[in-house]
């Protein structure tokens, strides 16, 4: 049988062609400044969810205050939670930039979504970005009934490097006695491994969106100087035990180069016990849930990833 090729659906390849236009050279060569500056002025849809309350707050945290934005759907005064990190490499985005996803995955889901804006490398080092997460996840578990959250249904979710946060956040609540209480986790693309060797970094090396050299170069900006990490409290396929964690949701795009970390790490949770949901989507490369208002991928992962949720609150199961 004739070896499968990947190649981008007739959407993502005429987004990626746009990207290759307006991207002449790569993100070691912009530097993260402009790339900062580039995500940040990014336009948001003129059509985002409507929201029936949008809310900022601020919690404290080690590095000081810790912005976080609610967004709630509906007005009811008890929703399950999810409590959101956005992508970036843990060096560029905020809650502004990713404003248009959390929208969408409050809007999907019918959950209340708490988007956290946690404090960036190379300025903050890690664990600084675990540690704002972690702090979030507890700040919400712990002020449930005012923030109105059922306390039994708080999700942990991110893409990319917020997949890897929210999968970092997974292992030290359990690691610190099962608290806070989660529900479920949802990683999207995440920077789950280190493996520089697997299949899928190698043959997808220049993919559209994120190449080798990105993901090597936003690494070496996030390490802040410090030495490769060699424990799970900042890489989770490092982790020797993956069991008594939360039910996941694992979503990955075929044309990813993260695309077998992310896979290998829902393998290792099913054989660990957990349940675990993994899709890959055929077509489409790292961030396609970032371009759900323009990738119908996108918008079939999301509806998907809401459909599992809103399954799990609805018929929760005795783990």
């Amino acid at each position: 049988m004739p070896r499968h090729v990947p190649t981008p659906d007739p959407d993502a390849a005429a987004l990626y062609e746009l990207r290759r236009a307006q991207r002449s050279s790569s993100m070691r060569e912009t530097g993260l400044e402009v790339l900062r500056a580039g995500l940040e002025t990014m336009p948001h849809p003129a059509e985002m969810p409507k929201m029936a309350a949008v809310e900022d707050r601020e919690i404290r945290c080690a590095h000081g205050l810790l912005p976080v934005r609610i967004y709630s759907p509906t007005a009811d005064t008890e929703l399950p939670a999810i409590v959101y990190f956005h992508g970036g490499g843990m060096v560029m985005g905020s809650n502004h930039s990713f404003e248009p996803l959390a929208r969408a995955i409050a809007g999907y889901t019918g959950h209340r979504v708490f988007a956290v804006d946690y404090h960036l490398a190379p300025e903050h080092p890690p664990p600084g970005q675990i540690d704002d997460a972690y702090t979030a996840t507890e700040w919400v578990a712990g002020h449930a009934t005012q923030l109105g959250v059922l306390p039994d249904r708080i999700t942990v979710a991110g893409d990319s490097a917020g997949g890897t946060l929210a999968a970092l956040v997974a292992l030290r609540a359990r690691d610190h006695g099962g608290l806070p209480r989660l529900f479920c986790q949802v990683l999207v693309y995440g920077g789950l491994d280190r493996d520089m060797a697997a299949a899928s970094v190698r043959e997808l090396a220049d993919a559209p969106g994120l190449t080798r050299d990105d993901v090597v170069y936003l690494h070496s900006l996030a390490r802040a100087g410090q030495p490769e990490p060699r424990g799970s409290d900042e890489v989770p396929m490092y982790a020797e035990d993956l069991g008594r964690l939360p039910p996941a949701i694992v979503v990955v795009g075929e044309l990813d180069p993260l695309r077998d970390w992310s896979e290998r790490y829902a393998a290792r949770l099913r054989d660990a016990g957990v349940q675990t949901t993994v899709t890959r989507y055929p077509g489409v490369g790292h961030g396609f849930l970032m371009q759900l208002y323009h990738l119908a991928r996108g918008r079939q992962a999301l509806a998907e990833i809401a459909g599992l949720l809103r399954a799990k609150v609805e018929y929760p199961l005795p783990w």
